[in-house]
């Protein structure tokens, strides 16, 4: 009985597509409304510390006297608060998600003192 079960799945996957991709090659297309990793618009940014106030994980740093806000990414956990609370909107959700990688991940970024002058 059990071999006439298996029979029934080879046959089945012999005609039909592979469920699975190939994932280097072939990148996911994810939903419109995926909330993936944040990026900042550091130009627009008035490092008032409110995003860094509402992580829950404490993954954002902001630095005022510096101009200087950074974000540990393996920290995250994309829960948005942080681009919800922001006052100037200068966060976003992005829809992709931060690459896997061996070490922890820490983007910084410095707004450049001379534009805003």
């Amino acid at each position: 009985m059990n071999i006439m079960n298996f029979t029934k799945v080879v046959i089945k996957n012999l005609f039909d597509k592979p469920v699975t991709r190939a994932y280097p090659y072939k990148k996911r297309e994810y939903p419109e409304r995926t909330r993936g990793k944040i990026e900042i618009d550091i130009d627009s940014c008035i490092f008032c510390g409110i995003c860094s106030r509402k992580c829950p994980t404490g993954a954002i740093e902001v630095k005022r006297d510096e101009k200087l806000w950074s974000i540990e990414r393996f920290g995250c956990i994309q829960c948005g608060y942080c681009a919800e609370s922001c006052p100037k909107k200068c966060l976003s959700m992005n829809q992709n998600y931060t690459e896997p990688d061996a070490k922890k991940l820490k983007d910084t970024y410095i707004q450049n003192i001379e534009e805003q002058a």
